[in-house]
C-alpha cells in the first residue's frame, strides 16, 4: 500500500515538475518575443544582459543567501582557465537566441533549435572522430527532413534570424562538447552552473551591448509610451529566466531520462501552439508538417540514445573496431541545454 502510494507521489511530482517547466520556458519566449514585436525593444543583446545580471543575483541568493543549493567550490586558477571559455559560449549561444527571437517567429525558431542534436554529433564526429552507432545517424535523418521542410516553407522567413538560430545550434553543441573537457572533474548542477557563468557572461556582454545599443536603448526610454510597464517586462523577463534555470534543475531530479526527452519535445510543441495563439504568425499545413517531422524525429533520437546507453555490455552493436581512445568519449548530457 506505502509503495503504491509513493509511487503515485513520485508520478504526481514528475508532473508537476514537467509542467512548471514547461510554464517557465514557455512565458520566458513568449515575453521576450513580446518584449522585440510589442514593445518595440529591438536589443537583443540588452536583453539577454538583463538576463544575466537578474540570473547572477538569484543564483547568488539562491546559494549564498537561502543555502537552498550547496556551492560547488571551483579553484581560483579554474574559474578563468575552463569556467570563462565556457561562459563565453554560454554569452554566444543566449544572444544568438535573442537574435533569433528578434527577426523569426518563435515556431521557426524552436523548430531549427531542434537541429541541435544532429549539430553535436556532426561536430564531435568531425572534430574528435568519435564513432557513433548506425542507429544514432539514422535517427538524425528525420530531423534533418524536418527542419529543411520547415525552412523552405516558412512564410515569415528572414536570413539573419535563420542563420542566428542556426549558429545558436553550433553553440550550444560546442559549449556540450567543451563541457566533457572543460568541466571534468566538476559535476556542475543548472544552478551552480549560472553561479558561476552568469557574472562572467555579464562582464563580457556588458561592454558590445552599451556600445551598440546603448543610444538606441535610451531613446527608446524617452519615447516609450509606457515606460514602466515595459521595464517591468523586460525585467521580469530576467526573473522568470533565473527561474527557469530552477526548474530544469527541480525537473531533472524528478524525472527519467526517456521522460525528460518527451518532455522536452511537447514542450516546443506548446511553445509553438501558444506563441502562434498570441502572435497570430502565418504558419503553412507543410510548415506546421515539417515542425512535426523534426519534434518526432528528435524524440526517436532519444529513445535511440537511451536505448544504447543501456545495453549490456558486450552486446553486439555494428561490427567496427573504434579508431581511438577519443572514439571512447561518451556523448555528454544534453539536459541543461535550455539555461537562460
Amino acid at each position: 500500500m506505502e509503495e503504491s502510494k509513493l509511487c503515485q507521489w513520485n508520478v504526481i511530482r514528475s508532473v508537476l515538475a514537467i509542467l512548471q517547466w514547461w510554464g517557465f520556458n514557455v512565458t520566458v519566449i513568449i515575453m521576450n518575443k513580446w518584449i522585440f514585436q510589442k514593445l518595440d525593444f529591438k536589443y537583443p543583446l540588452s536583453v539577454s544582459c538583463v538576463h544575466f545580471i537578474s540570473s547572477s543575483i538569484g543564483a547568488y541568493v539562491v546559494i549564498k543567501v537561502l543555502k537552498l543549493k550547496p556551492l560547488i567550490q571551483v579553484d581560483p586558477e579554474d574559474r578563468w582557465r575552463r569556467i570563462f571559455p565556457m561562459s563565453f559560449i554560454f554569452c554566444i549561444n543566449i544572444v544568438l537566441g535573442n537574435v533569433s527571437l528578434r527577426y523569426i517567429p518563435v515556431s521557426f525558431m524552436q523548430t531549427i533549435k531542434s537541429f541541435t542534436p544532429a549539430t553535436t554529433v556532426i561536430l564531435q564526429w568531425l572534430i574528435w572522430k568519435k564513432y557513433f552507432d548506425l542507429r544514432i545517424w539514422a535517427s538524425l535523418i528525420p530531423i534533418v527532413g524536418g527542419i529543411l521542410l520547415t525552412s523552405v516553407t516558412e512564410l515569415s522567413f528572414n536570413m539573419l534570424g535563420f542563420c542566428a538560430a542556426l549558429f545558436g545550434c553550433i553553440a550550444t553543441s560546442t559549449k556540450t562538447i567543451l563541457a566533457e573537457s572543460l568541466l571534468h572533474g566538476y559535476k556542475f548542477d543548472s544552478i551552480n552552473t549560472v553561479y558561476y557563468m552568469a557574472p562572467f557572461a555579464t562582464m563580457i556582454l556588458a561592454v558590445p551591448a552599451t556600445l551598440l545599443e546603448g543610444p538606441g536603448v535610451v531613446e527608446w526610454i524617452y519615447t516609450c509610451p509606457s515606460l514602466f510597464s515595459s521595464l517591468v517586462i523586460i525585467f521580469g523577463s530576467g526573473v522568470l529566466a533565473f527561474c527557469l534555470n530552477f526548474s530544469i534543475f527541480y525537473v531533472i531530479h524528478s524525472t527519467t531520462a526517456v521522460t525528460f526527452n518527451v518532455a522536452g519535445n511537447l514542450k516546443v510543441a506548446v511553445a509553438v501552439t501558444c506563441s502562434w495563439l498570441i502572435f497570430r504568425n502565418p504558419i503553412s499545413m507543410m510548415n506546421a508538417v515539417g515542425c512535426s517531422i523534426t519534434l518526432l524525429g528528435c524524440t526517436f533520437y532519444g529513445y535511440v540514445r537511451h536505448m544504447l546507453s543501456n545495453q549490456a555490455p558486450g552486446t553486439p552493436r555494428t561490427p567496427r573496431t573504434p579508431r581511438g581512445k577519443s572514439e571512447l568519449i561518451p556523448l555528454v548530457n544534453e539536459k541543461l541545454d535550455d539555461k537562460i
